[in-house]
């Protein structure tokens, strides 16, 4: 009962500190060869998040005349697109528990991608992390490409650390690809990896991923078109529902701190919410490593977007 009353206040508060989006929905339409995939009212304006079918960037568009879409029209229409090949490769991949999503891409590239999840944590943000990765791959590569996966909680109570980050951006240290990770990230240590994270009961999907996507918006922060599971745990059912969303799920193949190895077109998992220090550690010992092919750029760090649209 005390659970349940903390959420409702939680979504209440919520709802109030976004009152000025309006009718936020998933939306499927068409703007000159973009897909759009949401729709809002804010202040009067409608605003749609807009996907690069090819590049797989997103984007926020206003003011347009939208062409609605049904989804098999998506399929039929953008079936040649590095965005819909890669649903469905999604959509017919064989389900697990757990590594839920896109795990890797084509193995023949010198390099990977690095994916920094934010879970609901009370510790600060490791900034020397991003401030030693920043200055490992300058040398190669400046803004530095990488991805983080945010959650709502994470959000509400690290403003500090998250103007921080979007400062980074700004100064042309770091080019972030802002993934939705859900806005509660429920998780619960005594219970079994079938009846947890967002299998947990109770749970509604629709909540976890548009209410993180206003948040992120809130925040000024533009959601990409992929979505990585707490845990990286789902349901063929939730799976399919983030799908439907018209989301691609993002997994790992490279969880260091669970022992997995970097490998070309890894996208490599780390926890910078100070929860698992020893992924951090990890991958900076490879830095160190790899410094030289860093320099050679024969050890690089990938957008995710670039890297996921080079698979063949």
């Amino acid at each position: 009962m005390k659970y349940f009353l903390v959420l409702a206040i939680s979504v209440l508060v919520f709802n109030q500190s976004f009152a000025q989006f309006n009718d936020y929905q998933v939306f499927f339409g068409r703007y000159n060869d973009e897909l759009l995939c949401r729709k809002w009212i804010q202040n009067g304006e409608v605003f749609y998040l807009s996907i690069n079918p090819n590049t797989l960037k997103t984007s926020i568009v206003k003011d347009i005349k939208a062409e609605p879409l049904k989804w098999d029209e998506v399929t039929q229409q953008y079936q040649k697109t590095n965005y819909l090949k890669a649903w469905n490769v999604e959509k017919h991949k064989d389900y697990t528990l757990q590594d839920a999503g896109i795990e890797k891409s084509d193995s023949t590239l010198n390099g990977f991608s690095l994916t920094v999840d934010l879970c609901p944590s009370t510790k600060p943000l490791d900034r020397n992390f991003f401030k030693q990765v920043i200055k490992a791959f300058e040398v190669s590569e400046l803004p530095v490409p990488i991805t983080i996966t945010i959650t709502g909680l994470w959000m509400k109570s690290h403003q500090s650390d998250l103007k921080w980050l979007i400062s980074q951006e700004a100064s042309g240290n770091l080019t972030i690809t802002w993934v939705n990770h859900s806005f509660n990230h429920h998780y619960d240590p005594k219970l079994p990896l079938r009846d947890n994270f967002l299998l947990e009961k109770g749970t509604v999907i629709a909540d976890e991923v548009l209410l993180n996507e206003q948040a992120m918006l809130q925040n000024k922060l533009i959601p990409s078109v992929y979505f990585r599971f707490p845990g990286l745990v789902s349901s063929k059912a939730i799976f399919d529902q983030i799908l439907s969303y018209g989301l691609l799920p993002l997994g790992s193949d490279a969880w260091l701190a669970k022992g997995q190895l970097i490998t070309k077109g890894s996208l490599v998992l780390v926890h910078a919410n100070g929860n698992e220090p020893l992924g951090l550690k990890l991958f900076l010992s490879q830095l160190k490593k790899n410094e030289a092919d860093i320099k050679k750029k024969a050890w690089q760090l990938w957008d995710v977007s670039n890297l996921i649209s080079k698979e063949k």
